[in-house]
């Protein structure tokens, strides 16, 4: 798509509903992949030709982009994903039960300021239906070819003080599935869900999963799978550590930071104020700077020895790079995918190869935290 795609899909996409836009996106990424033809065509118009391999959480990653949760909420275009050259695919969020999200509209986009608003509440078929899906899936296809993650979320029904056991119902039945899981504590679209970021709550939800991790692991015989914590941004820096440490004390090997947020620019283009007043989690660019410092604190203060995910904000390799000198051995978009369209994974692969040669780096895990050593 890429120049294509901005200046065609893109104004295209200002005049339909943001969800029904992304749907229709996603239908169509699903369709293209379906057949070997169009989706070797995908791979041509839009796979990363760089290898640039990162080894993180026990895994072998070809370079380090992927897509963050909430792009794929059903598992409905893993080939697709693939396809267009992504590293690996985060599903979901995906909770116990069904559920339909908050009422719509409940997507709001702001081009001009490449920002989206939401506020769609873990809307998802529920973990027996996705788990059902990727059974078929798996059947028919295979596993994909690239780590597979699942976005773990609690029911809105389910009470904050049964949420361990919500959230590891959903892990218990994806388990044989997915390679990574994701505990999402940080959604500000499920009513006091953050509350569980917190002290006991969330060591409570830690342990629940890792119960289940160690049954599935012991029954099968093989490694436990990585389970890492996804945050928010409106966190203090007192609370950022607490969250740090708990979680780290309760065996996560990871973090994603971070997740939207409910702060909103000081100004913004003129014409947007419909978009920036809605209640929601506000992603893309505005996020950027906030993402960035949360994963250049998170770095510090465990010295570089936990894994961190960057997400938001990440519209081009400038920004991926950001995030990487901060201290994110992967990372993620979702923003991104919704401005730049499908080229955005090749566009950063390669941009972050040339960074990587600028400044002297042999790889991205050498380069992982170069702003704390003084390098830029």
């Amino acid at each position: 798509m890429g120049i294509g795609y901005r200046v065609i899909v893109r104004p295209a996409l200002r005049v339909q509903d943001s969800e029904k836009a992304h749907g229709r996106a996603l239908m169509m990424l699903r369709f293209l992949s379906a057949n070997p033809l169009t989706r070797g065509m995908l791979s041509l118009l839009y796979r990363p030709r760089k290898k640039l391999t990162v080894k993180c959480f026990g895994q072998t990653y070809k370079h380090p982009f992927g897509n963050a949760a909430g792009l794929d909420k059903r598992a409905e275009a893993l080939r697709g994903w693939e396809a267009i050259g992504l590293s690996f695919i985060e599903i979901g969020g995906v909770t116990e039960h069904e559920q339909e999200g908050n009422p719509k509209p409940r997507m709001f986009r702001a081009s001009s300021s490449l920002s989206l608003v939401n506020r769609m509440g873990f809307n998802n078929p529920g973990s027996v239906k996705v788990a059902s899906k990727l059974k078929h899936h798996f059947s028919r296809h295979g596993s994909p070819n690239i780590p597979l993650w699942a976005n773990l979320g609690k029911s809105k029904i389910t009470p904050l003080d049964e949420a361990p056991s919500d959230y590891a119902a959903t892990m218990d039945r994806l388990w044989e599935y997915c390679d990574t899981f994701v505990i999402n504590v940080s959604s500000p679209n499920t009513p006091n869900l953050r509350e569980l970021q917190h002290d006991d709550a969330l060591e409570s939800v830690i342990q629940a999963c890792q119960e289940v991790n160690s049954r599935h692991s012991k029954s099968s015989k093989t490694e436990l799978k990585p389970l890492l914590i996804k945050i928010a941004p409106d966190v203090t820096d007192e609370q950022l550590t607490a969250i740090v440490h708990t979680a780290r004390s309760a065996g996560c090997d990871g973090i994603i930071a971070t997740n939207t947020t409910l702060e909103r620019p000081e100004t913004f283009p003129k014409g947007e104020e419909k978009v920036f007043t809605q209640t929601g989690g506000l992603s893309g660019a505005p996020l950027s700077n906030r993402s960035t410092e949360v994963i250049h604190q998170i770095y510090s203060m465990t010295n570089g020895e936990w894994p961190i995910v960057g997400v938001g904000g990440i519209l081009s390799a400038d920004d991926a790079w950001e995030k990487i000198g901060a201290g994110a051995t992967l990372l993620q978009a979702y923003s991104g995918f919704v401005f730049e369209g499908a080229a955005l994974s090749k566009s950063i692969v390669n941009g972050l190869d040339k960074k990587l040669s600028e400044h002297g780096f042999k790889n991205i895990e050498e380069a992982v935290g170069f702003s704390h050593r003084g390098n830029d």
